[in-house]
């Protein structure tokens, strides 16, 4: 019986564990390659690329030259620039604390397992999955001036509201719809905080006697004040960069004498067409950004403020 012809010394098996050893510093890249070369180009080079223009005269068709901070000194005397930055604010005081609590108590409402509370959530979320644009349409149309809440108002011997020919009506309107559009979104965020609350905690407050506002006071907001923290910076942050409910209200000008522009339709009506100064609406998306990322740190400053 021939013997098996001999080629060398054998090497023992590479053991699962150095092979991973050995495929690591490689490997990990290249799951996270698709995923970062997506964050690159849709996020990080608009940044950066909007951060230079705001140091240059650039318009749609030309190139524009480093101007430094021409663009920004003329920001403080833009009168445009100071109605969107108050309108955004209003927005944002005004939308906010809607969104941190009415949702909550909508929360608190479908939480019981009682018959037909499905068809009550499914209706309270379904705004949320509609497109804006319809949305916008829908409320435009009820509030017009021969729209359904006028009608009904003349129907009941009243005179007609003019919800979207007032300045301020037409930003009220508008957070109107922002708020409506949201409650549903925010109230799937705090069902899964209240599902973590202990049934202990509110049986115990029971017993103590405390009723049901003291019970929401003393025992609900505490457990889901982290939510709340959260909601609170996620609707500060979407409401100063409102831009779909006022354009679809007030309309390309802003409203009349372009007085309900907010910051982000400022950006987008300077900084769109043949003519376009590119530059300066970079500028302002820059003060976007500062204004956003100033109204997180502030949340979660006050939020551990409490804390401590």
């Amino acid at each position: 019986m021939a013997s098996p012809t001999a080629t060398g010394p054998r090497r023992a098996p590479e053991s699962g564990i150095r092979r991973v050893r050995r495929q690591l510093p490689t490997s990990p890249w290249l799951f996270a390659a698709p995923g970062l070369l997506i964050a690159g180009a849709f996020i990080l080079y608009p940044f950066v690329s909007t951060l230079v223009n705001s140091f240059t005269d650039r318009r749609t068709l030309v190139p524009g030259e480093f101007v430094g901070l021409a663009n920004f000194r003329e920001l403080l005397h833009d009168d445009m620039f100071w109605i969107g930055l108050r309108n955004s604010t209003l927005y944002v005081l005004g939308v906010v604390p809607a969104l941190v609590l009415l949702p909550l108590l909508l929360a608190l409402l479908v939480q019981k397992n009682i018959p037909g509370i499905t068809f009550f959530r499914s209706a309270f979320y379904t705004p949320v999955v509609a497109s804006i644009v319809v949305v916008g349409l829908i409320w435009v149309w009820m509030l017009d001036e021969r729209g359904l809440v006028n009608s009904l108002l003349e129907a009941a011997g009243a005179s007609p509201v003019g919800f979207l020919s007032d300045q301020w009506l037409i930003l009220l309107s508008a957070m109107a719809v922002t708020v409506w559009k949201g409650l549903g979104y925010y109230m799937i965020i705090y069902l899964a905080a209240l599902a973590n609350v202990p049934r202990e905690l509110h049986e115990a407050a029971a017993v103590d006697g405390a009723g049901a506002v003291r019970r929401f006071l003393t025992v609900t907001v505490p457990a889901v004040r982290s939510t709340m923290v959260l909601v609170a910076a996620l609707s500060s942050v979407a409401a100063f960069k409102v831009f779909s409910e006022v354009y679809l209200m007030a309309g390309p000008s802003g409203g009349p004498a372009g007085e309900d522009t907010t910051l982000v339709m400022l950006v987008q009506r300077t900084g769109t067409g043949l003519t376009g100064r590119v530059g300066y609406a970079s500028a302002i998306s820059v003060v976007v950004f500062a204004v956003t990322v100033a109204l997180m740190l502030l949340v979660l400053r006050a939020d551990r403020k409490e804390e401590s």
